[in-house]
Parts: C-alpha cells; sequence; structure tokens
C-alpha cells in the first residue's frame, strides 16, 4: 500500500481558482500563495456576510489510541462523499502544528485517499500564519522585558510576568528557562517560559476574532503581567497592541486548498485541543457556513475536551449552533480500551469490544446532554469482522444513535456515501435543540466541576492551593463569567492518561489557573499536562528529508 505522502504526492491538484469557483468564489476574492493555495479576501465576506447559514456538522472522536482513529480522514472523506452526492459541502479543519509533525504524531492532512492537499505544504510553513502569531506573541514578550529595562513606568513586578514566549517546536529545555543574563545591558535576569505555539493565547484569540478590529480589541486585552500592587498589565499598556496586529493582518484570513478530490477545504487556525480549545477559526466556520449548504468541521483529539470545547466555548462565543455531530471510532481502538494489547488487535475479540465499548458509550452521553443528534461510523479497517461491525451496530442504534461504516481511507469520498447519507438523513429528520453545558453565571468553579462530573465522569475535583488562590483573583477581576478551557492528556477520560476506557471513582486534580483574556476564557491546568511537549526518543523528524529534485519523503 502507497503511502500518505506517496497518494498525496501523486495527486493531480486543480489550480485554486477552479476549486475556488466551485463555490461561487471569484478570482479577485482570492489572495494566491502559489497555484494551490489561497486565502481568502474581507471582500468576499462583504458580499457573502448576509448569505443565510448552511448547515453545521462537527466531527469528533473517542479518547486517542495508539490503534488510530482517523477523525481527520474522516472528516476529509465526508467532505467528498458529499460532493460526490452533488451536496454543495465545505470541510473547515485545523493547520497542523511542526512539533507533532517532527515528534510523533506525524502529519495532520488525514491519509489513505481522503487527504487535503497539497500535503508538504499543509504540514510544513503552509502560508506562514503560525510564524505570524508566533512573531506576534514574541513581539509582546521583547517588549515587556523592554519596559523593564527601560525604566519600567508600569511598575511590572518581574516576579509576576505571567506572558510566555513561544515557538512552534517540541523543545523540552525551553519550558523553564532564565533569562537576562549578562551584563546590565543584557535585561533583569528573571525566570522565564516557553509554550508551544499552538498553546499561545494569541493562537486562540486569532482563532475566536470575527475580524481584524475585533482581533486588535483581543490582543489589546491580553495581560502579560502584574505589577507591584497586583493589578494586571496589559497589551494596550505597553502599546504593543498595534504592531501585534500589523503582524497579524494576513494570518486571520483563511486559507483554501483542496481534497484530493477537488472538494475545497478551509485550513486556518491550529490550537491545540489537549492544552487549548482545539478548534478551526470561527472566521473560516463562518465563511464556509455562508458559501455552502453544509459545513464539516472538526474538533481536536476526543469528544471530551475537543467537541466540549467547541460546544462550550467556539459555539457559545460565536454563535454557532451545530445540527449534527458524527463520532469516529474504529474497531481496533475499542478493543484497546478494552485491554488488548496493540500487536493483537487483528485478531477478533468480541470480549474485549464489549469491555472496550463503554468508551464510546461514555462520549454518546456527553454528545446527547447538548441536544445534538449524533451519528457514529466506525472508520473501517481490513481486519475488522462482520461480528464486530455488527455488535457496534447494535450497540449505537440501542442508544438512539444513527450508524455508518466508513472506508474513506481506502476508497477516498466513495467509501464515506453510507456516512454522508446517515449524515444528510439526521440533518433532514432530526432537529438540534444545542444549548451549552453551563450557564455563564456559574461560578468558575462550578463550571469546572459541572465539565469534570459530566463530561469526564469525575468523582469529584481536587485544587491544589496555588490554584484556590488564582481561581480567587481571576473572579476578583471580574472574569468569573468566562467559560472554562480544560487542559489534559487526551488519551484518558480522566487525568491519568492510563485509565482507559470509562474510569470510575476519580478526581481531577487542578494544579494551575490562569486566564487568557484576550481569548475570553479561564484555563485550568490538570494533571501532569504541559505546555510546552517534547520530542519522543525516536523522533518523526529522523525520517524526513528532501529529495535533488525538491521533493520531500518521510512526512507521513
Amino acid at each position: 500500500m502507497k503511502t500518505d505522502i506517496q497518494i498525496a504526492q501523486e495527486a493531480k491538484m486543480q489550480h485554486i481558482k477552479e476549486v475556488a469557483a466551485s463555490v461561487g468564489i471569484q478570482e479577485d476574492e482570492l489572495e494566491f500563495y502559489g497555484k494551490y493555495k489561497a486565502k481568502l479576501s474581507d471582500d468576499l465576506w462583504e458580499r457573502v456576510k448576509d448569505n443565510q447559514d448552511g448547515k453545521l456538522v462537527l466531527v469528533t472522536a473517542i479518547n486517542p489510541t495508539p490503534a488510530g482513529e482517523g477523525k481527520t480522514t474522516t472528516t476529509v472523506g465526508l467532505g467528498q462523499a458529499m460532493a460526490k452526492l452533488n451536496k454543495n459541502a465545505l470541510i473547515a479543519l485545523r493547520e497542523p502544528s511542526l512539533g507533532p509533525c517532527f515528534g510523533i504524531k506525524g502529519g495532520a492532512a488525514g491519509g489513505g485517499y481522503a487527504q487535503v492537499v497539497p500535503m508538504e505544504d499543509l504540514n510544513l510553513h503552509f502560508t506562514g500564519d503560525f510564524h505570524a502569531i508566533t512573531s506576534a506573541n514574541n513581539l509582546l514578550a521583547a517588549m515587556l522585558d523592554n519596559h523593564i529595562q527601560q525604566g519600567n513606568s508600569l511598575r511590572i513586578d518581574p516576579r509576576q510576568v505571567v506572558w510566555k514566549r513561544c515557538l512552534d517546536m517540541n523543545d523540552r529545555v525551553l519550558r523553564n528557562i532564565v533569562v537576562g543574563l549578562g551584563n546590565k545591558m543584557d535585561g533583569m535576569v528573571r525566570e522565564d517560559h516557553f509554550v508551544i505555539t499552538v498553546a499561545s493565547e494569541i493562537m486562540a484569540i486569532l482563532c475566536l476574532a470575527d475580524d481584524l478590529a475585533d482581533l486588535r480589541r483581543r490582543l489589546g486585552r491580553i495581560i502579560a503581567a502584574y505589577n507591584f500592587d497586583g493589578d494586571p498589565v496589559t497589551a494596550d499598556d505597553l502599546q504593543a497592541t498595534g504592531a501585534m496586529a500589523a503582524l497579524l493582518k494576513d494570518a486571520i484570513k483563511p486559507n483554501l486548498i483542496q481534497t484530493l478530490e477537488h472538494t475545497p477545504a478551509l485550513v486556518h487556525g491550529g490550537p491545540f485541543a489537549n492544552i487549548a480549545h482545539g478548534c478551526n477559526s470561527v472566521r473560516a466556520t463562518k465563511m464556509a457556513l455562508k458559501i455552502s449548504d453544509i459545513t464539516i468541521t472538526e474538533a481536536g483529539f476526543g469528544a471530551d475536551l475537543g467537541a466540549e470545547k467547541f460546544l462550550d466555548i467556539k459555539c457559545r462565543k460565536a454563535g454557532l449552533k451545530p445540527d449534527a455531530v458524527v463520532l469516529v471510532a474504529t474497531v481496533r481502538a475499542l478493543k484497546y480500551n478494552g485491554g488488548v494489547a496493540k500487536s493483537d488487535l487483528n485478531i477478533e475479540n468480541l470480549a474485549a469490544l464489549e469491555k472496550g465499548i463503554v468508551n464510546l458509550e461514555k462520549h454518546i452521553e456527553n454528545i446527547q446532554k447538548y441536544n445534538v443528534p449524533v451519528v457514529v461510523t466506525l472508520n473501517s479497517f481490513v481486519t475488522d469482522t462482520e461480528a464486530e461491525n455488527e455488535f457496534i451496530r447494535k450497540f449505537c442504534e440501542e442508544r438512539g444513535c444513527e450508524f455508518a461504516l466508513s472506508e474513506v481511507w481506502e476508497k477516498g469520498g466513495e467509501g464515506g456515501i453510507a456516512l454522508a447519507e446517515k449524515v444528510l438523513e439526521t440533518l433532514e429528520k432530526k432537529e438540534s435543540h444545542f444549548m451549552p453545558l453551563y450557564a455563564d453565571e456559574l461560578s468558575l468553579t462550578e463550571k469546572i466541576e459541572t465539565i469534570a462530573r459530566e463530561i469526564y465522569g469525575a468523582r469529584g475535583v481536587v485544587y491544589e492551593p496555588g490554584a484556590k488562590k488564582q481561581l480567587a483573583k481571576i473572579e476578583e477581576l471580574g472574569f468569573g463569567e468566562f467559560p472554562v478551557c480544560m487542559a489534559k492528556n487526551q488519551y484518558s477520560l480522566s487525568d491519568d492518561a492510563k485509565r482507559l476506557g470509562r474510569p470510575e471513582d476519580f478526581d481531577i486534580h487542578i494544579r494551575e489557573v490562569y486566564v487568557s483574556a484576550g481569548a475570553g476564557f479561564v484555563v485550568a491546568l490538570t494533571g501532569a499536562i504541559m505546555t510546552m511537549p517534547g520530542l519522543p526518543k525516536v523522533p518523526a523528524a529522523n525520517q524526513i528529508d528532501v529529495q535533488e529534485d525538491g521533493r520531500i519523503t518521510g512526512l507521513f
């Protein structure tokens, strides 16, 4: 079987202006980045902004496992299948981070015959959005330290600098550093930190901003530090907002590329779902809703992270109402949750499947709490058996879910027609009555505990003393009505990555809480979650190379 990158490199791509024309976008409404990539102009938004919104479908998944789930592959394949059924559908995805690309996860453009292309461009520098975000983030950091050096008229307490530098790379040695070493002109010596770019507040801001003016307002509200009186010092206070916005003026525009079957795909923004809110940009989603009848988007990792944040943060902030949710699982991943070793997943094992399917059951229950119809799809593997498929089908239908097999990895859009038909039937016959899980008026601790109990199935929440103080301070500053972005490992419903299936009798441990005032949410760090990942013992980067003809190999 060909690798994903081989399939992508053999694809015959259309010029991006032809892809755009298929959904009514005119050539002068595109800003070209070569022949196969373009940004959508503000002129296009002005033309379509009063159009009626199409239907919104969210694709999410069970908790990820080494066996693979194929959420992005399913999203892309579903879009291709809709096109085969002559439906006007658009895909809206996140941009991949370089960190996982060179680390352990590999590329993030889908897989097999359900991919977006150009695959190498998307997984590497793409249109430079992440570089712009990194630059804006680090400009604020530089201006803050320069202000302290040049007299510190804002009376910034160097012990209370909360703004971290960022880099779009997994680099563990930068998690905790000391800056300002050298002579007096090299700045004040203090402890500092790095986060990965996709965990930066500016990434979240870019993805939640409606337009450039809203982006600028949000940037200005960023809390970079506190002064000696304990009052916040913002980007506006440091007079950094205008320059940061200037760096992001192009990055805020959605990117248009295509699938292997030339279905249009908007790929824009990329916050991690385990440490950020895990959704593509509001601008891209709203644009897709205006120019298509069906928008298919995804949220990162499992439904306990990406979907919860999509529904409780993105939809709440942007006024979006999903019409259906597609929940992706695999037979292999469910058996893994049932205790089967990765090496034995190809063997039929109904007992392990019955034990592990409780993970899928919990995610179904969680989505149903938002009053949105659910379609469960099995991303098919050749080793799956009819008995295993039928067991899962019956399990889902008993819980009020539609069910369909997906064979998009192997067959592209053709392999997703059964799923597309189930989604279309659901959109036609079942009405969504979407409501967020919790009200704005609840306290931050009540919101945290609601997510922990209702979504994770936790017994309770344990707060470290520092986290309690931080929560009190955040509410004192007036941010108590913000939604909560829970930073948690992706592998388990609990904050212990080793507890698979549907854990019971556990507590969620909150060790740190901080406010992202520009993004408009409060982040709660659980367990051992880190905002700057590290590379594995054998990084994926070891296998990546470029040939003399410029062809990239080993990317995925």
